[in-house]
């Protein structure tokens, strides 16, 4: 058996470590510091709380007139996550997103690039039917995008699509316009992550203005086009 030597630094060191009275194990083994994906377990506990905190809202008109919260819809593994503007009396009433005529031409959208509504996921800016299915104000806007940019980053999307000027301001501010920015490429930044946008006009625009859906169409197809050049499986 070899004795093995210890030099004055092991001496110091060793009774360092004995002083502190340590029972961890050293080991000159790296440290894995990269973090693992979120569970489905994770995600579906992180939006539990995320609506809970949504639920007890204080002072909140919007919260006042809905008659339930209407929190979100879909996949929550998809890499693809639309936001819309708010509630309207068919979402208020089933508690789901985007299921009134605007829902149904949402899914036609879909359906047109090859996508189905249940592998995406949906929610809205503001989570509670506005008065007179009015526009959230300015103020709402601001005081719900905290739970949408929470929203989003547990859902971690690779391509979030915004619809309509409401989602468009709760993001990037009310300074833009739509009619401008729809159509291309833009990125956000969402607890130091980079997000891929797209801004688009909202289906019930859609419903009101037809001759606007071209550009709607030119918009789903660069979406489509960018799905298959990430290689996402749809």
């Amino acid at each position: 058996m070899t004795k093995k030597i210890l030099n004055q630094n092991d001496i110091i060191n060793t009774e360092i470590l004995n002083s502190y009275d340590l029972d961890g194990i050293f080991s000159n083994n790296p440290i894995n510091r990269l973090k693992s994906e979120p569970t489905v377990e994770d995600k579906t506990l992180k939006l539990k709380k995320l609506k809970e905190k949504i639920q007890s809202i204080d002072d909140c008109k919007l919260k006042e007139n809905g008659s339930k919260i209407v929190f979100a819809d879909g996949n929550i593994e998809s890499p693809i996550m639309i936001v819309g503007e708010g509630p309207g009396q068919k979402e208020d009433e089933q508690g789901k997103p985007f299921v009134g005529d605007a829902g149904i031409l949402l899914n036609k959208m879909l359906n047109a690039i090859n996508i189905k509504r249940k592998d995406i996921y949906i929610t809205n800016v503001v989570n509670f039917r506005p008065p007179n299915n009015r526009k959230p104000e300015p103020i709402e806007i601001t005081r719900y995008s905290s739970f949408l940019r929470e929203h989003i980053a547990v859902i971690d999307p690779k391509i979030l699509i915004l619809m309509g000027s409401t989602a468009m301001e709760s993001l990037f501010g009310s300074k833009i316009k739509i009619s401008k920015e729809r159509g291309n490429w833009k990125e956000i930044i969402i607890n130091n992550k980079t997000y891929l946008v797209m801004i688009t006009f909202h289906p019930a625009y859609l419903l009101r203005q037809a001759d606007q859906k071209k550009y709607s169409w030119l918009d789903l197809k660069k979406i489509r086009a960018k799905i298959d050049e990430i290689g996402l499986n749809f």
